[in-house]
């Protein structure tokens, strides 16, 4: 009977060195991993990353629109650090957790979902995209108007896909983004007079910032006349003679989005220069109306023809000249 010895010995230096191995590998797995966990510890119970081939093998679809967008090309090929190098689970948190039962949707949790119906808070889905993007532009992100009022990264912005030319936004464009919730400026910008916003010539973050700023309407500026000097040049002044209603604030006369009367007006002239201009004595303290115009069947005035009262106080927004007290030629 031969002796089993020479195979005992044999089974004993493989199972050894297996358990080395193994070894080597948890030990490295260990020190690799070890950050990232640490990291993850508060944000699903302890889950770990699996890395993008993980995610793909499962998301294939996903992948293909993903693959086109600048989130994509920074992960992927320029990472600045060792978050964005997880490229998915750098938005979406690590996904050991999820791989456990992705398809419960009671499971959702154990990834950071960016849609009202996969039940993230707001704050959480907005403080993983400010993990990269703080500072700059986003620096009144908290307090502002749209925060306050709950909504998040994902209302505006599409990480996923490039549907716009620029900013990942959902729509493909950023006014037809901002028309999404603001239907009344819309509508203003599709009157007869308006900023030339629909034409392409301007759009919405050309005067506001969506991600906040100092000011209650998100101004890119600290005033309103601050921000319409940015195109208005000529009326910013100083001038010699100078019109208190431009110098406070240029919505007193003008309406910032769009009017049906001419210049983007509130009111039409005369009825707007009326408003202030009522004090008895000169023609100023008279009543014109639309029943003064050609063909209207009154008395016809010539201050209420063409530019109505500034046909003669054509410097309105103010005047250099010495003998510009009227704001005449």
């Amino acid at each position: 009977m031969k002796s089993s010895r020479p195979f005992t010995i044999k089974r004993v230096g493989l199972v050894a060195g297996t358990l080395y191995v193994v070894g080597i590998a948890t030990a490295i797995l260990a020190k690799t991993e070890a950050p990232a966990a640490t990291a993850a510890t508060a944000l699903n119970g302890g889950a770990i990353y699996l890395g993008e081939a993980v995610c793909i093998a499962c998301h294939a679809p996903q992948n293909k629109q993903f693959t086109h967008t600048v989130h994509a090309a920074v992960f992927r090929q320029n990472p600045k650090n060792e978050l964005q190098q997880k490229s998915c689970e750098a938005c979406r948190g690590p996904g050991s957790n999820h791989l456990k039962n992705p398809t419960d949707p009671a499971n959702r949790g154990s990834l950071v979902g960016f849609t009202k119906e996969w039940g993230t808070p707001v704050a959480q889905q907005t403080a993983m995209c400010l993990t990269c993007h703080q500072g700059g532009g986003q620096m009144f992100w908290p307090g502002s108007p749209h925060a306050s009022n709950q909504l998040s990264c994902s209302d505006c912005h599409n990480p996923m896909a490039k549907i716009s030319a620029t900013g990942l936004l959902k729509k493909p464009s950023i006014n037809e983004t901002c028309y999404t919730c603001h239907q009344q400026q819309r509508a203003e910008f599709s009157k007869r007079s308006h900023m030339p916003v629909n034409e392409g010539k301007l759009s919405c973050v050309d005067c506001h910032n969506p991600h906040g700023t100092a000011s209650n309407t998100l101004l890119k500026a600290d005033s309103v006349n601050e921000v319409c000097y940015n195109c208005h040049t000529e009326k910013r002044g100083p001038f010699l003679w100078e019109h208190a209603p431009v110098r406070d604030n240029c919505l007193t006369c003008h309406n910032a989005h769009g009017s049906n009367h001419d210049k983007l007006l509130q009111v039409a002239r005369p009825m707007l220069c009326q408003q202030c201009h009522t004090n008895a004595g000169g023609h100023q303290s008279d009543l014109y109306n639309a029943g003064q115009l050609v063909g209207a069947g009154g008395g016809v005035s010539s201050r209420v023809l063409g530019r109505s009262c500034q046909n003669c106080h054509s410097q309105i927004h103010g005047s250099n000249h010495p003998a510009g007290a009227r704001f005449q030629r």
